[in-house]
């Protein structure tokens, strides 16, 4: 009789034990669209985040290129001026042309740096793609810059405007 009731006493106190430990909460459907939706602001805000870079890149090299335009043809009139003369280009040319440099060179710096950003961000790397390189023609407009061929390098800064513009086309059409 003592087996007996020490038998139904421990199945009564383990009854409610199993009971609880075999129930599972579910979360609401609620929570999984909230998460979902979560998710999908936090992917469109890092995108937003990532074409505002893109567009800032491709107003400061649009203003460069305008002003590149100016300087260049300055430090031509210049240097014909002074070839005319006999003289060696001013002090003045010489600055300009290490102004335009080291401008070139900060372009790319800061292109450098977007292309890292973009492939090491998971929600901007399918753009990546796209964007790799833009820092590489930097690099070659900042080579011709430094051989004094500041046509060239502009031109070169425009086909990086031209693969900016594709990456944000591209980044405005997959939303």
């Amino acid at each position: 009789m003592k087996r007996i009731t020490i038998s139904l006493l421990t199945l009564l106190l383990l009854a409610p034990s199993t009971a609880f430990s075999q129930t599972r909460r579910r979360s609401s459907s609620g929570q999984k669209s909230s998460t979902a939706t979560t998710a999908t602001q936090h992917l469109a805000q890092v995108r937003t985040q990532g074409a505002t870079r893109v567009a800032d890149q491709i107003k400061n090299l649009s203003r460069f290129i305008y002003v590149l335009g100016g300087v260049t043809s300055s430090i031509a009139a210049v240097e014909d001026a002074a070839r005319k003369a006999g003289t060696s280009p001013a002090d003045q040319t010489q600055q300009s042309r290490a102004q335009v440099k080291a401008t070139i060179q900060n372009i790319r710096e800061g292109l450098d740096k977007l292309e890292i950003d973009f492939r090491t961000t998971p929600e901007l790397q399918p753009y990546y793609i796209k964007l790799a390189g833009v820092a590489a023609g930097a690099a070659a407009a900042e080579e011709k810059a430094g051989a004094n061929q500041f046509d060239a390098s502009g031109r070169q800064l425009l086909n990086v405007v031209n693969r900016l513009t594709d990456v944000l086309l591209m980044m405005r059409t997959t939303e």
